[in-house]
């Protein structure tokens, strides 16, 4: 694997009153080879050169307890919005993993997005992080059916696979949910997805679904949209011109009543889907006095 020089590993503190709770970003590795083909991260705008080749920040964990250490305010530390933590290098390196072990160390939380099921590896050290800390494992499963998962996004764990990496990490207490996003128009815009998707979430021991009914289309990333819609299904791309030009946000015509089911289910099963409501429960056992630290 390339190591990639690197002057900083976490973002600067936020308050945590938007996504999730988080507080920190975490980037340890560089670049995605999951292949999916929707990934805005893939935009010219986040200047990831070679973005299906996953690099590694050279001396990160080492850069990390430098940063974690001199931190005047604990948090949650998120990671997996660029790249995935847990990409096919991972399993030999163990960055994330050292990762999460200075995270427990050092008194923060953690939240974490993956396409993997390798996350259950590091079940312990999440569990240590849980008994003073936050800490929520995301999982992003566009759909439920396994072949079509293969076609959208060909290196990552199919979704199938992803629920169960999912039920044992709530077995063992983690706080786990589930994002149905991007979901793709024409698609995987449809009831029966999203009412699949929150059947199996729920019967995974998901707390929350939450979900995006659209797909950002911006730069070099349209063209490879674009480009693997041709190749996938032939004669998708002129019918997402026609309906979306040139829009960066393209919102499945059916938003609504997708939105409508996922409440419907979501409320059938007792999950939450509000980010208001995930973000109040991700932090509500731990008790007032530690919370002033986040």
């Amino acid at each position: 694997m390339e190591f990639i020089d690197a002057k900083q590993i976490l973002s600067s503190w936020s308050d945590g009153d938007t996504w999730f709770g988080s507080n920190y970003n975490m980037n340890i590795y560089k670049g995605c080879s999951h292949g999916c083909i929707y990934c805005d991260s893939r935009s010219s705008c986040y200047q990831v050169l070679n973005f299906d080749r996953v690099r590694a920040k050279k001396d990160v964990l080492l850069l990390l307890e430098r940063e974690l250490m001199s931190k005047r305010k604990k948090g949650i530390i998120a990671t997996g919005a660029m790249s995935d933590p847990y990409n096919p290098l991972e399993e030999k390196h163990e960055l994330t993993r050292g990762a999460l072990e200075l995270i427990n160390k050092y008194g923060f939380g953690s939240s974490l997005l993956t396409k993997s099921d390798l996350v259950v590896r590091d079940i312990d050290v999440i569990k240590k992080i849980k008994t003073h800390s936050p800490v929520v494992v995301k999982f992003t499963i566009t759909t439920y059916d396994d072949g079509l998962c293969k076609k959208v996004e060909p290196n990552v764990t199919v979704s199938s696979d992803r629920f169960t990496a999912l039920k044992r990490l709530s077995d063992e207490g983690i706080f786990t949910g589930v994002h149905i996003w991007p979901i793709l128009p024409f698609i995987n815009d449809t009831e029966e997805n999203v009412k699949s998707i929150v059947r199996a979430a729920y019967e995974s021991g998901a707390k929350y679904v939450t979900g995006y009914f659209a797909v950002t289309l911006r730069q070099n990333q349209r063209i490879y949209y674009y480009k693997q819609l041709d190749k996938l299904f032939p004669g998708l791309k002129q019918k997402y011109i026609n309906t979306y030009g040139d829009s960066y946000e393209c919102t499945s015509v059916n938003e609504k009543k997708l939105y409508e089911v996922l409440a419907s289910e979501c409320k059938k099963y007792g999950l939450l889907y509000k980010m208001s409501d995930i973000r109040q429960e991700i932090k509500r056992k731990y008790d007032n006095k530690q919370m002033t630290l986040f």
